[in-house]
């Protein structure tokens, strides 16, 4: 199943909307702040901040230059049930605050996974209990195009060449911590909220509707009871442009728990061209030595595309760091491979770092949690001892890359240049970071072929 569902949708809405949508929300005078828990969500925007250290005072400061979008990277998809909800509280109420002293309305979007891993709907429902005044009804769209993952007629779908899959039947669903057996978004949300919204009260938008245009849709979203949880359809990027629309123009605050490609439509972003080795190699990579890429992400997709990396990079230095190693506390092999990592760049090698492929599994969640914290703790002190400037870094895996940013790199605010790859950002760092203008390639586990890694390395040397 694929082309020929594909082929019996109503045609897409013939009339751009990116350009009204942004002339909206500039002149609502609101800034929509992205709650993303892990890097990868800045994966269809650019030339928008990204903060990754925050408090209420420095959120008024940033809401006082009046932005229309900016991110705030929580990583909470590396937390457990308990910090993410405790830390989402402690959020809500800084930004309350923040918004309050600094004059300036906020549209909160919740930015998560487009194959449905994330604590939903604990950061949702903290959210609301927290700033009840702030949302009417929560919108769900995983749709993201550029990883393929589309909802027809309610059905999240992973799209394998030419093979719709439905979510659940992917290696995704059997995530050791966030797995799921729905992917039937109404019963997806039952399943998640474990009864508390049954499949019967979800409200579907599906796409037929959708593409009759925004006023109708904003009529589904304005009739929805208070408390409602509605879930959209996406096929294409119109689509999530007559969503975001509707939202502008809805009468209801709308709290939306989302993937990538409705951020993009929510901030009125046309799409921009891949950034090239031309928009890459300025004058702090032209006097670096060799360039560095970290492969923590343990899915299937990821795996694929080390292999093809290795087999295609003869000449880079190839460094695997064991897991097994790493969870007895062998501080002797991260310390090994720490000085194998600076010799291969102080020789102007690339070099590329990845974790041994064996999947550690613990009992339970937070076993599974304390394993992956292991393991990127491990990684992040080994980009805390580089003593060379890399040309570029580029860090697999969205858990992996928010750590190494913020624990390694000291990343406080970062802004978002473009895309190398669709679906994979690139971000320039700041100032006050170990290695400041840093092309820092954030490239999430569940995203491109089997020559994804190797294609961004060449573009980069």
């Amino acid at each position: 199943m694929g082309n020929e569902l594909l082929r019996s949708l109503p045609l897409e809405w013939p009339a751009p909307l990116a350009k009204s949508i942004r002339e909206s929300l500039i002149a609502s005078k609101k800034t929509i702040v992205v709650l993303d828990d892990d890097p990868t969500g800045t994966q269809t925007v650019h030339d928008v901040e990204v903060l990754t250290v925050y408090d209420a005072q420095r959120l008024e400061s940033v809401l006082r230059e009046a932005p229309a979008v900016i991110f705030l990277l929580t990583n909470s998809r590396s937390m457990t049930c308990d910090e993410t909800r405790a830390f989402h509280e402690r959020l809500v109420g800084d930004l309350k605050t923040a918004s309050l002293n600094s004059n300036r309305e906020i549209e909160i979007i919740s930015r998560s996974d487009s194959t449905l891993r994330g604590h939903y709907p604990i950061e949702t429902d903290v959210i609301v209990d927290c700033w009840p005044e702030q949302t009417d009804l929560v919108l769900l769209m995983p749709f993201f195009l550029e990883g393929g993952r589309l909802t027809i007629n309610g059905q999240h779908y992973v799209q394998e060449n030419d093979r719709l899959v439905p979510a659940h039947e992917t290696p995704f669903a059997n995530d050791a911590v966030f797995g799921f057996k729905h992917s039937y978004m109404p019963k997806y949300v039952e399943e998640k909220t474990r009864g508390k919204v049954t499949a019967k009260e979800v409200i579907e938008i599906p796409v037929e509707e959708i593409r009759k245009g925004p006023d109708l849709v904003c009529q589904i979203l304005d009739s929805a009871p208070n408390g409602s949880v509605c879930v959209a359809d996406g096929v294409v990027d119109s689509d999530a442009q007559i969503v975001a629309t509707a939202v502008g123009q809805s009468k209801r605050k709308i709290l939306a728990r989302v993937a990538a490609s409705y951020v993009r439509a929510r901030a009125g972003l046309e799409k921009r061209p891949l950034l090239s080795s031309k928009d890459l190699l300025g004058d702090e990579a032209s006097q670096a030595d060799g360039g560095l890429i970290i492969v923590g992400s343990h899915v299937p997709k990821s795996t694929a595309q080390l292999s093809y990396l290795l087999e295609h990079s003869p000449s880079a230095n190839s460094i695997e760091l064991p897991v097994s190693d790493v969870l007895d506390s062998e501080a002797k092999t991260i310390a090994e491979v720490t000085s194998q990592v600076n010799k291969g760049l102080k020789a102007g090698k690339n070099v590329i770092l990845f974790t041994s492929r064996s999947l550690a599994i613990g009992s339970d969640d937070a076993e599974n949690l304390r394993i992956s914290k292991a393991v990127s703790s491990a990684l992040v002190s080994i980009v805390q001892q580089l003593t060379n400037r890399p040309k570029f870094l580029v860090v697999k895996g969205g858990i992996t890359s928010s750590d190494i940013a913020t624990e390694a790199l000291g990343v406080e605010r970062a802004t978002v240049v473009g895309s190398i790859l669709p679906g994979v950002p690139v971000w320039r760092l700041g100032d006050e970071s170990k290695f400041p203008k840093l092309n820092y390639v954030i490239f999430p586990g569940n995203v491109g072929g089997d020559a994804a890694l190797h294609e961004v390395l060449l573009k980069l040397v």
